[in-house]
Formats: C-alpha cells, sequence, structure tokens
C-alpha cells in the first residue's frame, strides 16, 4: 500500500490488482471529490488563479483504471482534467494544492500549475491529445528496452477531433506497442455535447486499426477497476495495444464555471455519481469514517499550501 497522510489522517491506497476493498477505493474517490471540490472553492474565493478542470464525476475511471496498474513499472499519461488520475496514483493533496498556487513546494516548483505535471511515472499535458503522441513513443522505449512496462493514456471525447490520435492508434497496432488507450467519455467537449461532434460509434475508431477495443457503461468503480486488471494483464503479456472505452459523465463544469447544460440533465446524471453508488453498498458507519479522514486529510493539507511562503520566479 501506499498512503495519503495528513497529520493522523492517512488513506491506504490499493495497489495493482483486484484484491482492493470498496473502501480503499472509495477513499480514493472521496479524496479527489474533495479536493475538487476545495479547488473550485479557491477560485471562488480568489486565493488561486488562471483556470482548472476538475473531474467530478469521473473518478471512478481515475481509481479503477490506476489501482489496475504497478505504480513503479507503468506509464501514466493524462491530460487538462487530470487531478483525479495524479491524486490516484500518488495521492500527492498537499504538492498539487501548492502547484496550483504556484508554490515552490508543487509538484513542479509551482511551473506546470493544473495542466502540466511530472511525478515519477506520471506525465500530463493541456494540449488536448498532445500526450497520446508521446504514450506512444514511451511505449516503444519500453518495447525496445524490453521491460514490462504498460504505458496508459487518458483522452476525453474531445480529443477525437485530433489527427495525431488516429496516428498514434496506427503506429501503435502497427509496431505491436504495450498502450492502453484509456477513452472517458464524458459526454462534452468543452459545451459541445458528444452527440454533436462525433460520428458513429467511438469504441468503432480504434478498431479501425486493429486494436482490440472495449466499452464500459458502468460507473460502478468495482467493475472499472475488474475490466482494467483484464485489459492491464493483456497488454502487458501480449505487448500490443488495447483501447477502453469508459462512458461516464462530468457533473462539474467545463472549468471553473462555464456550464451551461440544462439542470435537470445534471440531476439525472447524478443517479450515476461513482461516489453515491459506493456510499450506498458500504454503509453509514464505513462512510462516516471515511469522510472525516479524507476532509481532514484535505482541509489540512489546502491550509498549508495557502500558509506556505509564495514563489518568486524572478530569478528562475
Amino acid at each position: 500500500m501506499i498512503e495519503a497522510r495528513s497529520g493522523e489522517s492517512h488513506i491506504r491506497f490499493p495497489v495493482c490488482g483486484r484484491s482492493s476493498s470498496l473502501a480503499e477505493l472509495y477513499s480514493v474517490m472521496l479524496m479527489i471529490r474533495v479536493f475538487e471540490e476545495s479547488v473550485l472553492a479557491a477560485f471562488h474565493e480568489g486565493v488561486m488563479a488562471g483556470t482548472t478542470h476538475t473531474c467530478i464525476g469521473q473518478e471512478a475511471t481515475a481509481v479503477g483504471v490506476v489501482a489496475a496498474l504497478d505504480r513503479e513499472l507503468d506509464i501514466i499519461c493524462s491530460n487538462h482534467r487530470g487531478h483525479g488520475h495524479f491524486l490516484a496514483y500518488c495521492g500527492e493533496v498537499e504538492r498539487l494544492f501548492l502547484e496550483l498556487l504556484g508554490k515552490p513546494g508543487g509538484v513542479c516548483a509551482g511551473r506546470g500549475g493544473s495542466q502540466h505535471l511530472h511525478y515519477r511515472n506520471y506525465y500530463s499535458n493541456g494540449i488536448v491529445g498532445g500526450m497520446i503522441p508521446v504514450t506512444a513513443g514511451m511505449a516503444l522505449a519500453e518495447k525496445i528496452k524490453d521491460t514490462q512496462s504498460v504505458a496508459v493514456v487518458f483522452l476525453g471525447d474531445g480529443a477525437l477531433g485530433q489527427g495525431v490520435v488516429y496516428e498514434s492508434f496506427n503506429i501503435a497496432s502497427l509496431w505491436g506497442l504495450p498502450v492502453l488507450f484509456v477513452l472517458e467519455n464524458n459526454r462534452y467537449a468543452q459545451s459541445t455535447p458528444c452527440e454533436l461532434h462525433i460520428a458513429g460509434a467511438m469504441v468503432a475508431r480504434p478498431r479501425a486499426f486493429g486494436i482490440t477495443s472495449h466499452e464500459c457503461h458502468t460507473t460502478n468503480v468495482m467493475d472499472i477497476l475488474e475490466l482494467s486488471c483484464e485489459l492491464v494483464h493483456a497488454v502487458r503479456t501480449k505487448r500490443e495495444p488495447i483501447c477502453m472505452v469508459i462512458h461516464n459523465y462530468r457533473l462539474g463544469p467545463h472549468s471553473k464555471g462555464d456550464d451551461h447544460r440544462a439542470l435537470e440533465e445534471i440531476r439525472a446524471a447524478r443517479q450515476r455519481d461513482p461516489v453515491k453508488i459506493a456510499e450506498t453498498v458500504l454503509g453509514s458507519k464505513v462512510v462516516g469514517k471515511v469522510k472525516k479522514e479524507v476532509v481532514t486529510l484535505v482541509d489540512a493539507a489546502k491550509k498549508r499550501a495557502l500558509e506556505a511562503v509564495s514563489h518568486g520566479f524572478e530569478n528562475a
């Protein structure tokens, strides 16, 4: 297990496999949810500048996929909506707060901000579709070195309009690269619903390049973990690309507040909220204990980050 700590509170992270308990997975999902809500509050309070893209409603994808990986061996590449992927990977709550605040203790010393992060085997970039060819290149390097590493890249439905995605599918298939493409369909490319910008079935696109592809319509983290374990194992042993299309829903705004969707639509989507689904199964006693621990951890991390000395770049 790896742990995220704040004072006496800590969260135990599931590592690489199906044996992870729902309580462990829920605690990480809740940590991501509380962090994202705290970030939106910080922008509203005027203590953060710039912009950010939260993954509220998509936590099960981050937690379920990352829990199937070997964090010491595998490579994770993310995108502009990557806080959940990052926290599911390492749980560095305070360092991510510091990064968003532009302070020296941040993941990248305050220089990367919300979208451009590098920590151990984790990488992200704010260019839509930009990390996909990079991931293919990393997978090629692992293939040449003859390692057992799997390179995982998260992309959204909006990235399907980028030609480099299909170039990467082609190369990955042609060269047999150990890549797991995780396509998160959160239903919107900023404010455009997928029905207006995507023709045909999403899952058919990687299949056109000979890439085995699976669809996942659930937001139950245990189901996502189970499928992720199977696909990660297949990529690792067969040394070939696979695509996983996960249909979820972004419950929060595109960035800080630009949301023009009908309230009825969002209310209906909350029936599939992965955090609520887990809470229903776990029961009030377990949920209450985890919530207390997670809120304490995130609040303390935010407080310390806000109190940290600001960073000046004049000598950088």
